[in-house]
Formats: structure tokens, C-alpha cells, sequence
């Protein structure tokens, strides 16, 4: 991390020089490796390394941002002049600043940085372990292959204020895609697994047979009758929930009045017991890390509470902007996730006469505004509580504010995703279908 400090220290020195009055730099570089392999043979190997800065100027209230891939000094007195240049142009924000944050925390106590370094060999059979038991059930017809791959980077913050922080953060991911069935009754699905150390990495054939199964199960599919069932998503649909409500109660919307939520604040938007967490600390989270975007400490909060909404997501604009607090979210969020509930999926699913198991959404059709709700799904029918035939081109529809307050979710929670949710179950959404 030292040539990364050098330059983070030179770079504010040429922004002071240049007449900046605050200043705020990121350096970061690395390394990435993948390899991808289709029907038993390699198909790509890729390798690429990088090095970025770039530099926040402030001169009063007005400020400017500038990037670059040199990292040398030489070449800083012109990036911080062009800065400054450009932040005497641009109006005032008077909500936007570079905070004051105080010294952070060892990052290492997160253990996001795995030091060993994969070689193309052992990426190589992690996919080939992936494919191959895939590609051996029976009624896989082929295979748009396994993909293993690594990456490590290392980023620095460096303030005028005196604030330094750095840290590594390693990944690691497989993934496998495989297709069952003939001509025009293709079907294909997939399966992945993502972590921050190679040796929490699910096991490659575990991943292949669970992409097989899942294409094999979604063979002839029938489109459902339109009607208002219950829906029960996925896990891996499911997260996607989370997404729609994180912007709902994102700072900058509601500054800007733009969210279907922006009056709740405090007030119950899900059922009682529903909590959902963003922790940024969780040892080896996917998207844990010691300090946000501006420098500011990060930590655990529910932003649900026993079903209520507690805060909005905030950095330090709009914090300003909205006469709060920054929660330290510059940058985004954390680990997100929704907490268990008490039932099995399988119970969840229990006394359902009829309705839908979504495991697939297509496009994106939400609205910010209102939050209204309509996508394109597949997925299966569940009949007197079990799964039955698979079903394909429906849309399902709804509103977000009555979605959220008619969700149930199981309980098997798994963070594989930095954005997670167990199997939930919503009532009395409109599917349109047959």
C-alpha cells in the first residue's frame, strides 16, 4: 500500500497547489484472473491489471471530479489543475462537502483479503469439476459452458482533512450454465457460487448437478391462467426486493421527492417481526468494508425494524441536504439482507391450493414514482402446497407498499449474493398469463 499512499499524498498536495481549498483522492489497483471453459475444452483465458485514480476538488461549495489510469506524480499537477479549472466553472452545491471522518478501523479484522493467487490450472478444473457433472446428467443437451474466476484490489482514501484509509479485498466466483431438452423445447439454467476466500467457494460438481436439475426440471412449460394467486419467490429472485426498496429509501430520492415511499419514514411498511439489516462489518462479506465511500465509519443497522422503517440510506449530500445525519452508506450498502422467518419453504408453501413459484424475472418494469410493479416471470405451480409443472410468459403485477406488507418469508436465509433473502411469499398478486 505504500506506492498507493505516495501517490494519494502527492495528489492532494498538487490539488492545495493548484488552489483547491478541500480535496479528496482514491487510488486503487489490481489484478484479475478468469477462465472459461465450453464443452470440455477451454474456451477463453483472460488476465487484466489496473491502476485508477481520481480526485474531488472543492472550492467553496462548487467542486469537480477528474480520473486518470496514470498514477505517476509527474503527471498530477495537470489532473489537479484541470480539476480546480473545472470546479471555478460549476455552480454551488450547498449540500455537498468532504466530511471530516475520523482514523479507521483495522481492516483486517474483516478478512476480505484471501492472499493466495488461484493459477489458470486451478481455475481451470474448478470449471472443468463444474461442467463436466453438469454436462453427466442424464437429458443435458449441451452447454454454454463454466466460467472461474479471481480477482484481488486494493483501494486507498485520502482526504485533506487528514483522514487515510486502506484496504484489499479478494474474490473469488464459479459459475456454470448448462441446457436440457431439443430443438425449440430448449430450457436453460444455471448456478454460481461467490465469496471472498477460495476455500468458502461451494464444491464445483455441487453446482453443475443443481444447474442440471434446475434445466431439466423447467422442460415443456405451460402458461399458468391470469388470476390473483399467492407467489412465492426463489431465493434468487427473491433479493431482488431488497433492491426495489434500498432505492425507495435512498437520501437522494427522497431529497428530490422522486420515491413512492417518501412520506413513511417511521412509520410500518412490513409485517411485525420483518427486519432488514445492512451490516458493512460481517466478516468476509461480500460487501463488507471498514469504512464507506467518504471515510465515515460504517455499522450495522436495521433500517426495518420489527417491521417499521427506521432510516433512509444516506452519504453526506444528502444527509445535508435533508438536515440528518449521513449513516455511512457513501458508496452504497453493505451487506443487505432480510432476516429468516420461522417456516420451511416447505411450510411456507403448505396450505396453498394454487399459486405460483417464481424462479426467474425478466426485464424491469417498477416504478419509482407510485410503485407499481410488473415484470415477465417463469417458474412452477404449486398445487395443495407442492411444486408442480413449470410455467413460462406471465407477468406478474402489483404495488411495492402492499407487496411489502403482505410478505412472509422463510427461513433459509443464505449470504451468497451481498444482497440477500430467504424463499418469501406475497398475497393476492395479479398474474397475467393464458
Amino acid at each position: 500500500m505504500k506506492q498507493l499512499e505516495q501517490a494519494a499524498r502527492a495528489l492532494l498536495a498538487a490539488a492545495k497547489a493548484a488552489g483547491a481549498d478541500t480535496a479528496e483522492v482514491v487510488v486503487s489497483e489490481g489484478a484479475s484472473l478468469s477462465v472459461q471453459r465450453r464443452l470440455g475444452a477451454i474456451e477463453e483465458i483472460e488476465r487484466a491489471e489496473s491502476r485508477d485514480v481520481s480526485l474531488r476538488v472543492f472550492l467553496g461549495h462548487a467542486n469537480a471530479s477528474v480520473s486518470a489510469t496514470n498514477i505517476e506524480p509527474n503527471a498530477f499537477a495537470r489532473l489537479a489543475e484541470q480539476a480546480v479549472s473545472m470546479a471555478r466553472v460549476v455552480p454551488e452545491d450547498p449540500y455537498a462537502e468532504i466530511p471530516l471522518a475520523p482514523p479507521p478501523p483495522d481492516a483486517a479484522l474483516l478478512d476480505l483479503d484471501d492472499p493466495a493467487e488461484p493459477s489458470v490450472e486451478m481455475l481451470s478444473a474448478r470449471a472443468a469439476e463444474a461442467e463436466a457433472a453438469a454436462r453427466g446428467v442424464p437429458g443435458i443437451t449441451n452447454s454454454e459452458g463454466a466460467n472461474a474466476s479471481w480477482s484481488r484490489a486494493r483501494s486507498l482514501l485520502a482526504t485533506s482533512h487528514g483522514f487515510l484509509g486502506c484496504y484489499a479485498r479478494s474474490h473469488h466466483g464459479l459459475s456454470v450454465t448448462v441446457l436440457a431438452g431439443e430443438g425449440v423445447n430448449m430450457q436453460r439454467d444455471y448456478d454460481y457460487s461467490s465469496t471472498v476466500h477460495g476455500q468458502d467457494l461451494a464444491d464445483p460438481a455441487a453446482l453443475g448437478f443443481e444447474a442440471a436439475r434446475r434445466a431439466l426440471a423447467r422442460l415443456n412449460p405451460a402458461r399458468p391462467q391470469t388470476g390473483r394467486l399467492p407467489l412465492v419467490f426463489d431465493p434468487r429472485v427473491a433479493g431482488s426486493f431488497l433492491g426495489h426498496l434500498a432505492g425507495a429509501i435512498a437520501g437522494a430520492s427522497i431529497a428530490r421527492g422522486t420515491s413512492f415511499l417518501k412520506d413513511s419514514l417511521g412509520t410500518r411498511l412490513f409485517a411485525p417481526g420483518i427486519t432488514i439489516t445492512d451490516d458493512p462489518t460481517r466478516p468476509r462479506g461480500l460487501r463488507s468494508r471498514p469504512f464507506d465511500r467518504e471515510g465515515q465509519p460504517v455499522s450495522r443497522r436495521d433500517f426495518i425494524a420489527d417491521g417499521v422503517l427506521t432510516s433512509w440510506i444516506l452519504d453526506t449530500r444528502a444527509a445535508n441536504q435533508l438536515g440528518l445525519k449521513t449513516t455511512g452508506n457513501a458508496g452504497g450498502l453493505g451487506n443487505f439482507y432480510l432476516h429468516p422467518g420461522a417456516l420451511t419453504p416447505a411450510a411456507l408453501m403448505a396450505d396453498i391450493k394454487e399459486g405460483v413459484y417464481i424462479t426467474e424475472m425478466i426485464g424491469s418494469g417498477v416504478n419509482g414514482l407510485t410503485g407499481d410493479y410488473s415484470r415477465g416471470a417463469a417458474g412452477f405451480m404449486i398445487r395443495d402446497g407442492q411444486l408442480a409443472e413449470p410455467v413460462a410468459e406471465f407477468t406478474i403485477a402489483g404495488n411495492l407498499r402492499e407487496m411489502f406488507a403482505h410478505l412472509t418469508p422463510a427461513n433459509d436465509l443464505e449470504f451468497k449474493r451481498g444482497t440477500d433473502a430467504p424463499t418469501l411469499r406475497i398475497e393476492g398478486m395479479t398474474l397475467a398469463g393464458a
